[in-house]
């Protein structure tokens, strides 16, 4: 059987269908929050009975006071612990990485003459010409010095040549 493609208008209806769904899941979420909250704080939290003389609101009071100071080193506590749970876990992801390997990119071919990587690692410290040529040693050329003779005309020279080649074809 051939799948359908869903219409546009189809599509939106669907969507919108879902959207009011969702929305109504998060007010019925939201109520649940609130009911749970009040019956914590009546079960934990029981209303301070504030008619009596002063001694019995300086009790109160320590109570409340005492009440606090063990809500505080529990909120303490948690945050310790959560805290040291966050690191172990920014540690595990380390060890993960690590693990796993870290993937290196692949190099792109860059023109660079010498004295522009020298500037790009060292930065504007670099002073350095890395002009290879101007460090090289000066040699001064020896001419060396032909004899004369072989100097001048060549046709003669050829002549000389062949009649030596002469000589040791006669004998």
């Amino acid at each position: 059987m051939s799948e359908k493609k869903l219409t546009s208008s189809r599509r939106h209806h669907l969507k919108s269908v879902i959207l009011q769904i969702a929305q109504n899941w998060l007010e019925q979420e939201k109520k649940e929050a609130v009911t749970a909250k009040e019956t914590y704080m009546a079960e934990n939290c029981p209303a301070a009975d504030v008619s009596g003389d002063q001694a019995a609101l300086m009790e109160t009071c320590k109570k409340l006071h005492a009440l606090i100071d063990k809500l505080d080193e529990d909120r303490y506590d948690i945050e310790s612990k959560v805290g040291k749970a966050d690191k172990e876990i920014e540690d595990l992801k380390i060890k993960v990485v690590d693990l796993r390997g870290v993937k290196k990119p692949a190099l792109k071919k860059v023109r660079m003459s010498a004295d522009s990587m020298l500037k790009a690692l060292l930065g504007s410290k670099h002073t350095v010409n890395m002009d290879l040529r101007s460090n090289l040693k000066q040699v001064k050329k020896e001419v060396k010095e032909e004899p004369t003779e072989a100097v001048g005309d060549w046709r003669k020279n050829i002549e000389d040549k062949a009649d030596r080649k002469k000589m040791f074809e006669s004998a």
